[in-house]
């Protein structure tokens, strides 16, 4: 069933994010990260990409199907709670 990008709500927790129904909180999907813990970090770019941060490893998910793009383990930077941050995004993401 295709579902679009407003009828949802992400959570992240314990190396886990969800993406539920914004209507019911039934889960549409869910991912698990392999490597990191605990605190899990999100930032949806655009229909194309959530920005994903577990301990220092980060990910690029498919915000509609939760399929993993990439994976960069950011050597060298540290682990714990992660501030994300975009520029650029569509306008539509903009309040008017």
């Amino acid at each position: 069933m295709a579902v679009a990008l407003g009828e949802l709500v992400f959570l992240g927790f314990n190396k886990r994010v969800a993406a539920l129904d914004r209507r019911t909180g039934d889960l549409v999907w869910e991912w698990k990260a392999k490597k990191g813990w605990q605190y899990v970090s999100l930032l949806l770019v655009d229909d194309e990409q959530l920005i994903v941060s577990a301990c220092g490893y980060t990910y690029s998910l498919n915000p509609l199907t939760g399929e993993q793009q990439w994976f960069n383990g950011l050597s060298g930077f540290g682990t714990g709670v992660t501030s994300i941050v975009a520029a650029n995004c569509p306008a539509s993401h903009h309040p008017q």
